[in-house]
């Protein structure tokens, strides 16, 4: 097979070859001295309060649920129960993305 056909494997790609394009080598921009030095450690560490605030929204959405459909809410079983306590789960799930 030729140089330029197609089904190469990406093992025979040398280091010229990767930034080619229709035949024209690409160019890639860098801007010099744009470094940024990792985050020190000490400054990654959540707040103590923060898991407990995670918890408290998942329980109070799982609570919500189970008190709405067994009819121990006023006005139960009702969508804006549910609605209110999925936010409180999305809201758990998306502190806990965050936790360190």
């Amino acid at each position: 097979m030729s140089r330029g056909s197609y089904p190469w494997s990406v093992a025979q790609r040398t280091r010229t070859d990767r930034g080619r394009a229709n035949g024209r080598a690409a160019e890639r921009k860098r801007a010099p001295g744009r470094y940024t030095p990792p985050t020190p450690r000490e400054a990654r560490h959540s707040p103590p309060w923060y898991p407990w605030v995670l918890l408290a929204l998942a329980v109070i959405g799982v609570g919500i649920i189970i008190a709405n459909y067994s009819s121990a809410l006023p006005a139960s079983p009702s969508n804006w129960y549910t609605l209110g306590a999925l936010v409180a789960l999305l809201a758990s799930a998306l502190l806990a993305t965050r936790y360190r």
